[in-house]
């Protein structure tokens, strides 16, 4: 039988959320993004650096990030510039850049790794065959966050996908651009993704004069 809220019983549970930080999780700041680097270079992390880099730069979702392969972002034993992934999620490409930083902390790591082009670029700890779990790497972002004395519950995977695309979102106002780098289909997903509400919109307003 189900209970009434009003029910004395009702009252004494616990919501599954109780205490936890829902919702969006923050993007990261430029000042953050260098003392994580700062904090994986200084501990000699250079797989977490490669990765954390690529995260960045890619926009990926977890799952995609985790599934590259070293042929997605290898040519001629070089880094590319630009690369491009076919999404889990919708199925759809999704092109994105490798700036100076990533392309060096990569060949670093690929030099290390070593490995054929169609290996993952980023394997398990217990089966090299396969990748890095996508709760792995939501461990590894735990304690790069927490590495720099950021709260956890705040922060996540998702939260290396947002940063780069709310940078471009601030300094350009361009939705559809960004659309185009997170790979939505929706522009009303975008949206809701930044988090853009009035208070932005009325921003950019301000900033542009007739």
């Amino acid at each position: 039988m189900g209970l009434s809220e009003f029910d004395p019983a009702a009252r004494e549970r616990v919501s599954w959320n109780a205490g936890r930080q829902v919702g969006a999780k923050r993007a990261l700041k430029p000042r953050q993004i260098w003392a994580i680097r700062f904090f994986l270079d200084q501990h000699g992390r250079i797989r977490d650096r490669a990765l954390f880099d690529l995260a960045i730069d890619s926009k990926l979702r977890g799952c995609d990030l985790v599934k590259i392969r070293i042929s997605d972002i290898v040519c001629d034993r070089k880094i590319r510039t630009r690369a491009t992934v076919v999404q889990q999620k919708t199925g759809r490409p999704v092109q994105f850049e490798l700036m100076d930083d990533a392309r060096a902390s990569l060949l670093k790591w690929l030099e290390l790794r070593c490995g054929s082009l169609e290996d993952f670029a980023f394997p398990s700890r217990t089966d090299h065959t396969t990748h890095l779990s996508t709760r792995q790497y939501a461990r590894l972002v735990d304690e790069w966050v927490t590495g720099i004395g950021l709260p956890s519950e705040d922060y996540g995977t998702h939260s290396l996908r947002r940063t780069k695309a709310s940078i471009i979102y601030k300094a350009t106002g361009n939705l559809r651009a960004v659309q185009i780098l997170l790979g939505h289909t929706k522009i009303e997903s975008t949206v809701r993704y930044l988090g853009v509400d009035v208070e932005d919109a009325l921003t950019l307003a301000e900033g542009t004069e007739i």
